[in-house]
């Protein structure tokens, strides 16, 4: 089935966490897509080249350095538009893998902070602009995570069965209106940034993550089908699509050749 080309009032698309990985592969492939890509992130020399390069693609683009749990920072950005037509809430994250009787409660407040509040925040604010459009599009990246645990990872599971838990209930609260709410929960995605930052810089324990399995998912794959789903029908509703590699058969089970 061929793409929906974004309408004129819902042609603009914000995609959090851009700076790298999932969020900016999302970002070039909403933009070839037709949409206006809005790129957040904190760092800022980061989405800047990457706007720099969408626009030189012939695509358009813009950078906002941003931070998602800054709610007052949000409510500025959100000023900016009258209507928007696609909410990608991307930026998340995971740090430490240590057991619940010795995890840290700052990594645990920083996760929830930033995979659940401060997608509550971008989604409250951009919510009247995604209806004012007539057609919005709310798409919440969450992970297998969200949808069953796994030993070392209570600090990121809860975070992330927070964001899945986030989407389902804002589907029921605004049905009805014209903005479809839409959860995408990706297994193991082999990203440059991902498993580095929650081993805090470290290669080989980030590296062992990923070891022998011949062909984890890529951000590629993940904004593929991010945009897939959202450039289906206006009336199509992509409540929930869990995508993993072949070789991961749940968050604990995964084929790997040693």
């Amino acid at each position: 089935m061929a793409t929906a080309a974004p309408s004129a009032a819902s042609r603009i698309a914000i995609v959090t966490g851009a700076s790298s990985g999932i969020g900016a592969a999302t970002a070039r492939q909403l933009a070839a897509a037709g949409y206006r890509v809005v790129l957040t992130a904190r760092r800022k020399d980061r989405i800047e080249a990457l706007a720099e390069e969408i626009t030189k693609a012939g695509h358009q683009a813009t950078a906002y350095a941003l931070d998602i749990t800054d709610r007052a920072a949000v409510d500025e950005f959100a000023t900016a538009f009258k209507t928007i037509g696609v909410l990608v809430n991307n930026a998340g994250g995971a740090l430490g893998a240590d057991p619940v009787a010795t995890g840290d409660p700052a990594d645990w407040r920083q996760m929830y902070e930033t995979n659940v509040i401060g997608t509550l925040n971008l989604t409250q604010a951009l919510l009247p602009k995604l209806v004012a459009s007539g057609d919005g599009t709310v798409v919440v990246v969450s992970s297998t995570a969200g949808h069953g645990t796994y030993e070392g990872g209570g600090g990121y599971v809860a975070a992330k069965h927070g964001a899945h838990v986030l989407a389902e209930t804002l589907r029921l609260e605004i049905v009805g209106q014209p903005v479809r709410v839409i959860e995408i929960a990706p297994g193991m995605v082999k990203t440059d940034e991902f498993a580095l930052t929650r081993f805090g810089g470290d290669e080989d324990k980030a590296a062992k993550v990923y070891e022998g399995v011949a062909e984890p998912l890529t951000a590629d794959d993940v904004a593929d089908t991010i945009t897939w789903a959202i450039t289906r029908p206006s009336h199509v509703n992509v409540d929930l699509l869990v995508l993993r590699p072949r070789a991961q058969a749940s968050n604990t089970k995964v084929h790997r050749d040693l």
